[in-house]
């Protein structure tokens, strides 16, 4: 059984020296790839050197997560190109994560709000101009703002067979506008929490044959480790509890769901 997480973020993990003990615990459960993903300019590199030395085993990507967009967004995406156009380097495999997030927004100063809002919204049409450009997948966070995203996509002419919303919260009518699209949706431990009904509808509604898993650790960790640090191995975790909720082999479930994240991303 071979795994793929998606999406998970490896600087925590490096940072504290425990990346090589991390990366040994998820070979250890059955994952043969991961995708660390981008979200400023101060972790790109890192990821690209991690990418560079890991003989395959780790992807990455480059991107401006909502929460990092600042009045200095357009400083840093300039700096994006360079990512996949400096000779003899490994490229990114996806742009992202990138999009829209209400949830954090300041909630006593309106004003400021609405000026995170505007950069953020910027930043992500900016990110889109970019995957068009370099025909390349897109990674997108959304909070709160699934619409307006989906809205922003259209208008950026990107295809969308080539754009995954991550962690995946939305319910199935969301799902539906997605499917309608051609787009991609990625399931994190959130799937296994209790009060995530909505959540199970719409991966019923996307069905096991369309289905990408990640763990988007360190954070969102699946029942039964839920409160304590995730890590790439717990995405064995959500994929036997995939399988259970389809009512398909393991097997098959990631045999399926790793074939999509190959095509997706291109590797």
């Amino acid at each position: 059984m071979g795994l793929i997480d998606t999406h998970l973020h490896l600087d925590s993990y490096h940072r504290r020296g425990e990346l090589p003990a991390v990366l040994d615990r998820a070979r250890a459960a059955g994952v043969e790839a991961v995708i660390t993903i981008g979200t400023a300019t101060d972790d790109w590199s890192l990821y690209r050197d991690l990418a560079e030395a890991s003989a395959g085993y780790i992807q990455y990507t480059v991107g401006l997560h909502p929460c990092s967009v600042g009045e200095d967004w357009p400083a840093q995406m300039a700096q994006l190109d360079a990512f996949f156009t400096e000779p003899g380097r490994r490229r990114p495999v996806a742009i992202g994560e990138m999009g829209l997030d209400r949830f954090h927004l300041p909630k006593d100063d309106r004003q400021a709000a609405a000026r995170l809002l505007d950069w953020q919204r910027s930043a992500f049409d900016a990110g889109l101009a970019h995957a068009r450009r370099w025909q390349t997948p897109v990674v997108i966070h959304s909070r709160g703002a699934f619409r307006e995203c989906v809205e922003r996509v259209d208008a950026s002419g990107v295809a969308w067979r080539r754009v995954v919303f991550h962690c995946f919260v939305e319910g199935p009518d969301e799902m539906a506008l997605l499917l309608e699209r051609g787009g991609w949706a990625s399931f994190t431990g959130v799937l296994t929490y209790k009060n995530a009904d909505a959540v199970r509808a719409a991966a019923r509604r996307l069905g096991w044959e369309r289905f990408l898993l990640e763990t988007d650790a360190p954070f969102l960790t699946p029942v039964p480790h839920r409160g304590k640090l995730n890590e790439p191995a717990y995405v064995a975790l959500t994929a036997a509890y995939a399988a259970e909720l389809f009512g398909i082999p393991l097997e098959q479930l990631a045999e399926t769901s790793t074939r999509n994240a190959r095509q997706l991303f291109g590797f």
